[in-house]
């Protein structure tokens, strides 16, 4: 009789071991998906406007890059006198 006692006190200590592990990883699961607070994403900086420019020739003979809004429509052509005289060396 005692072997068998014995058996089954082994076989009820397994049994519970294997049902505390079977709790605390089921517990560990959930833990993952349901008490995880979600990250509030911070959204970036718009990324800034491109801008169109032109490059224009100044007087000293230096190229400089220039904001086409900041430029005022001409329709007039300079004149080859005209681009002699301006021009500095």
């Amino acid at each position: 009789m005692q072997v068998q006692e014995t058996l089954s006190k082994e076989t009820k200590t397994r049994r519970n071991a294997l049902f505390g592990i079977t709790i605390l990883s089921i517990f560990g699961f959930l833990s993952f998906g349901l008490f995880k607070k979600r990250k509030n994403v911070i959204a970036c900086a718009p990324l800034p406007k491109e801008t169109k420019t032109m490059k224009f020739l100044t007087q000293d003979g230096q190229l400089v890059e220039v904001d086409i809004s900041r430029v005022i429509a001409s329709n007039e052509k300079a004149s080859n006198k005209e681009m002699q005289t301006w021009i500095k060396r």
